[in-house]
């Protein structure tokens, strides 16, 4: 695997250390590279340098180690489980439902199911976690009685609509502080999440990325039809389950913790299937998570705008970064949807 593409890995494995020290090195505030160092190895006497780079870079870093891995992969799955090219990892309703439960929590002043919470980070990845496993649950009961993939794909569809719909009359009903409230955790940050929400959504990526992991040899068969893969044995409604399983939870516990973040998971199967020119889930796998965590280092980075108090909303740049790529793939007569 490693022989035939061994630039091609480099260049994704050698990325990845740069971005990450791009992310440390750079911010809002200017801090020598020495001083940085020393915070590392317990040397630095600057409390104000240390609480940033600790409390908020490295943090920051971790998160968009995890969503990156987690999009990536749940739009992938998506992609070959619907054989659709435009599907993504919210294609099911999911990011609309956690959508709902934080808009049922904010837009309320706090009241989520008859219970008063203070609107806080934890209570709103909460609500949204609430929101999120809701949908699956309705998924996960309809994929159950209809064989169909694609009916399954349509009524996520309808049900992300759905509540859309409810969060748009609710919006229309709130007061102004409210409304900006929910408005800018739909612009999704990685920021403000700490070492034990990180702790929480690196439990949840780990399961969803193990579960896709035991799903690799399902996804390679399902490329060549579902007859074709009942034919090797494999069980449809049970591998249909697991990576509808999978595909929630990643997308889910990413969108609870740092709201909807959109494209990476559309933009990076993609990229790997023209860069690698393969379909193969054993390669492709890997280079997913790799890439998908570049990508979303890079445009955090590009977020925070280096040397400027200004901080933009990571939905705005991985929209900036993703629509020119498919522009790109489709005016170079690149077939996306090739093999899918």
């Amino acid at each position: 695997m490693l022989g035939n593409h061994l630039n091609k890995w480099l260049l994704l494995l050698g990325c990845l250390p740069l971005l990450i020290g791009a992310n440390i090195f750079l911010g809002s505030v200017d801090i020598p590279v020495i001083e940085i160092i020393d915070v590392f190895f317990g040397n630095s006497t600057n409390l104000a340098w240390k609480t940033i780079i600790i409390e908020s870079r490295v943090p920051r870093i971790l998160t968009a180690i995890l969503c990156g891995a987690a999009i990536s992969i749940s739009g992938f799955q998506m992609q070959v489980l619907f054989r659709n090219p435009l599907a993504g990892p919210y294609i099911l309703g999911i990011s609309s439902g956690a959508s709902l439960g934080v808009s049922l929590l904010v837009l309320t002043g706090g009241w989520l199911f008859g219970i008063h919470f203070m609107v806080q980070d934890w209570s709103i990845a909460l609500a949204a976690t609430i929101g999120a496993l809701f949908i699956l649950l309705l998924v996960f009961a309809i994929s159950i009685r209809v064989k169909d993939i694609m009916t399954v794909l349509i009524v996520g569809i309808m049900l992300g609509a759905l509540t859309t719909a409810i969060i748009g009359i609710m919006q229309y009903f709130s007061a102004s502080d409210q409304l900006k409230s929910f408005v800018i955790w739909t612009l999704g940050s990685l920021d403000g999440v700490n070492f034990n929400e990180i702790f929480i959504l690196s439990i949840a990526v780990i399961v969803g990325l193990v579960l896709a992991f035991t799903q690799i040899k399902p996804l390679n068969l399902l490329l060549m039809g579902e007859t074709y893969a009942k034919s090797m044995g494999i069980s449809l409604s049970k591998s249909r389950l697991i990576i509808i399983l999978s595909a929630g939870i990643l997308a889910g516990s990413v969108t609870a913790f740092c709201g909807p973040i959109g494209f990476i998971g559309i933009v990076v199967p993609h990229l790997c299937r023209v860069w690698f020119q393969t379909s193969n889930s054993r390669i492709l796998f890997p280079a997913i998570i790799i890439l998908g965590i570049n990508i979303l280092l890079l445009s955090d980075c590009i977020a925070h705008l280096p040397f400027s108090d200004l901080v933009l909303p990571i939905n705005s740049i991985t929209a900036i970064l993703g629509i020119p790529i498919i522009f790109w793939m489709v005016l170079g007569r690149k077939k996306i949807s090739t093999n899918l």
